[in-house]
C-alpha cells in the first residue's frame, strides 16, 4: 500500500502506513504542509538490489513510488524538500516538479532545473509554496534535473473534488485505488547517459513491485476489490522511458479522466499509457470471486518476454479469493485511442476550426543525429547556466536575449497558439510531449490523420509518432517560462525540448518568488566539482 497524505473535508486524519505518520485537515482553501526528504537508499523492488534516489516523509522512509500527496480542490501546498543525497555515482542535487499543476503566478515552484529554478544542492532544502485553486484530478511529482527520476524520485499526487460531477459512477476512490506503472532499470541514470543508447527496461513495476527476466519470484502488487463495488482507479505512468499497454483480465475499463481533465466515459479493454500520462478508469467488480492478472506490457526490454513468470504483471484479488496466482487469460479487445476521448466540461479547441486557425502557429520538427543528439527545429536543447525565469526577471525579453539560443520561443498573452509536431524518422518514438503550465486540446492525434476542433481530447501529455504529425492548441493565459519536452527522460537529456516564454514582459508583475528561491543559484554555483554531479 502506498504511504499517503489524504485530506478529508473538516476532519483530522492520523494514520500510520509502515513507518509513515500521516495527518491533516480540512475544507476548500486548506493548507497542506509536508516535508519531503530526498535520500539514497538500497532497494530491490524486483529482487535486484541497487542504490536509488527516493522521496520520503522522513529521512528513513524513502520509498518507491514516493508517498502519495493529496488534498481537496482549492488546496495550498507548502512542501519543503530537503536534499540528503550522498551517493556520488548519481546526481546529488535535485528539484521536484509537480506534474500537471498549472502554477499560475508561481512559476518559480514548477521545479524544472535551469528553467524555473537552480537545483537544490545536497544538504540544503527549498520550500515549494503554491496554490491549486481550480484543478482537480490525478497528477504526480518527480525530479526534473538530468535523468534523476529514473533512479526513483517519482510519486503520485491527487487533488480530490468533493463535487466531482462523475462521482455517481463509482463507490471507492482512495489511496488503495492509486495505481502507478513504472519501468525500472538496474543501471543508474548516469550509466544510462554514458551508454548513450536506447535503454531496455529490466522490469515493469506496478505500485512499486515487479519481476525481471531470470530474477527471483518476488511478490507482485495485489489490488484488492470487493465484489459488487465500483472502483475509480487513478493510473499514472511514472515511467521514464517505456510506454505500457494496460489491461485487467475479464474486466472492462471506463475512462473518465485524462491528465487532470474530466472526460465523457469511454469504455475499453486496453489502455496504452505513455510516460507522464494519467487515466482515471472505473472498474465494476462484477466478476466471480477469483484472482485476475493485471497486465502492463512494456514497450521495451522486459516487454519482449511478455508475461512469463509474472513479468509485466500484478494481481487483482477479489475479497474471499485464495492467496494464489491467477489462471486467467487476456484478450486485446477494444484499445483506447485519443479520438475516443471528449472533455466533459467546456469541450472545443480555441481558435477557428481549420488548420492554422490560431493567432500564432509554431511548427516543431523533431530530429536526431549520432551520437545520441536530439533536435527541435535543428537545435539541441542544452540547459542554460542561469534559469530562464531568472533571465526574464533580470530583464531579458526577446528570443535573441534568452538562453539557450534557439530553444526559447516567446508567446504573447491571451492568444490562441497552435503547435504542429512533425515526428519525422526520429528514433525511440512515439515521443510523449508534455507542456508545463497548461492543458491543451489535441486537434490532431498521433493515432488519427483527421482534425477535431469540436471536442478533442484535452490533456498535458500527448504522443508524437515517427513519420506523423500531432497538433495541439492552447491559450496563453499563464505568464512564465514553461518547458515543452519529450517525457522520455533520456531524450530530454539529449536535447528534445524547448521553452515557451509566455508573456515575458508580464512575468515580473504577475509571478512571485521567495528569498529562498533567490538563494538557490548562489548556493548551487558555489559547489565544487567534487560536489557535482
Amino acid at each position: 500500500m502506498l504511504p499517503f497524505v489524504y485530506l478529508l473535508a473538516a476532519e483530522l486524519v492520523c494514520l500510520v502506513y509502515g513507518a509513515e505518520v500521516i495527518r491533516d485537515t480540512t475544507t476548500y482553501g486548506q493548507t497542506v504542509s509536508e516535508n519531503l526528504f530526498i535520500v539514497n537508499k538500497q532497494l530491490a523492488p524486483d529482487g535486484f538490489q541497487r542504490s536509488t534516489v527516493l522521496a520520503g516523509l522522513t529521512p528513513s522512509t524513502g520509498s518507491f513510488p514516493g508517498p502519495l500527496i493529496s488534498g481537496n480542490k482549492g488546496v495550498r501546498f507548502n512542501l519543503n524538500v530537503t536534499d540528503q543525497l550522498t551517493d556520488p555515482s548519481m546526481v546529488r542535487s535535485t528539484t521536484v516538479h509537480w506534474h500537471g499543476l498549472f502554477q499560475k503566478t508561481t512559476n518559480y515552484a514548477d521545479g524544472v532545473a535551469f528553467v524555473s529554478q537552480c537545483p537544490i544542492a545536497a544538504n540544503h532544502s527549498f520550500l515549494y509554496d503554491f496554490q491549486v485553486p481550480d484543478q482537480a484530478g490525478t497528477f504526480w511529482y518527480h525530479s526534473h534535473i538530468s535523468v534523476q527520476y529514473c533512479d526513483g524520485l517519482r510519486g503520485p499526487l491527487v487533488i480530490y473534488d468533493p463535487q466531482d460531477p462523475q462521482a455517481y459512477l463509482y463507490d471507492v476512490d482512495d489511496e488503495t485505488t492509486v495505481l502507478t506503472i513504472a519501468d525500472w532499470f538496474h543501471n543508474t541514470s548516469t550509466e544510462l547517459i554514458a551508454a548513450a543508447v536506447a535503454p531496455l527496461a529490466d522490469a515493469t513495476l506496478i505500485n512499486g513491485k515487479g519481476r525481471y527476466l531470470g530474477g527471483p519470484a518476488v511478490p507482485l502488487a495485489v489490488i484488492n476489490v470487493q465484489q459488487g463495488k465500483r472502483y475509480r482507479f487513478r493510473m499514472i505512468s511514472i515511467a521514464c522511458d517505456a510506454n505500457h499497454n494496460f489491461s485487467i483480465d475479464g474486466h472492462r475499463l471506463t475512462v473518465i479522466e485524462v491528465d487532470g481533465e474530466n472526460h465523457e466515459p469511454a469504455t475499453v479493454d486496453n489502455i496504452q499509457i505513455f510516460p507522464g500520462q494519467r487515466y482515471s478508469f472505473v472498474l465494476d467488480a462484477t466478476q466471480p470471486v477469483d484472482n485476475y492478472w493485471v497486465r502492463a506490457l512494456s514497450s521495451s526490454g522486459v516487454g519482449t518476454s511478455g508475461f512469463i513468470g509474472g513479468l509485466n504483471s500484478g494481481i487483482l484479488r477479489y475479497q474471499g479469493a485464495p492467496d494464489a496466482d491467477p489462471t486467467t487469460t487476456n484478450s486485446t479487445g477494444v484499445v483506447l485511442t485519443e479520438s475516443m476521448l471528449h472533455p466533459l466540461e467546456n469541450p472545443g479547441a480555441p481558435g477557428l476550426p481549420f488548420p492554422g486557425g490560431a493567432d500564432e502557429v509554431l511548427n516543431l520538427t523533431l530530429g536526431f543525429n549520432l551520437p545520441a543528439t536530439f533536435f527541435m527545429n535543428d537545435t539541441q536543447y542544452i540547459p542554460p547556466t542561469v534559469p530562464v525565469l531568472l533571465q526574464i526577471l533580470s530583464g531579458a525579453q526577446s528570443p535573441q536575449d534568452l538562453l539557450p539560443p534557439g530553444s526559447v520561443y516567446t508567446l504573447p498573452i491571451n492568444k490562441t497558439i497552435e503547435i504542429n509536431f512533425f515526428g519525422n524518422a526520429t528514433p525511440g518514438g512515439p515521443h510523449p510531449f508534455h507542456l508545463h503550465g497548461h492543458s491543451f486540446d489535441v486537434v490532431r492525434s498521433a493515432d488519427n490523420t483527421t482534425y477535431n476542433y469540436e471536442n478533442p481530447v484535452r490533456r498535458d501529455v500527448t504522443s508524437v509518432a515517427i513519420g506523423n504529425q500531432t497538433t495541439i492548441r492552447f491559450v496563453t493565459d499563464n505568464p512564465g517560462p514553461w518547458f515543452l519536452h519529450c517525457h522520455i527522460d533520456l531524450h530530454l537529456e539529449f536535447g528534445l525540448a524547448v521553452v515557451m516564454a509566455e508573456a515575458p514582459s508580464l512575468v515580473k508583475a504577475t509571478d512571485v518568488t521567495t528569498p529562498a528561491w533567490d538563494e538557490l543559484c548562489p548556493i548551487y554555483d558555489s559547489l565544487t566539482p567534487a560536489q557535482l554531479p
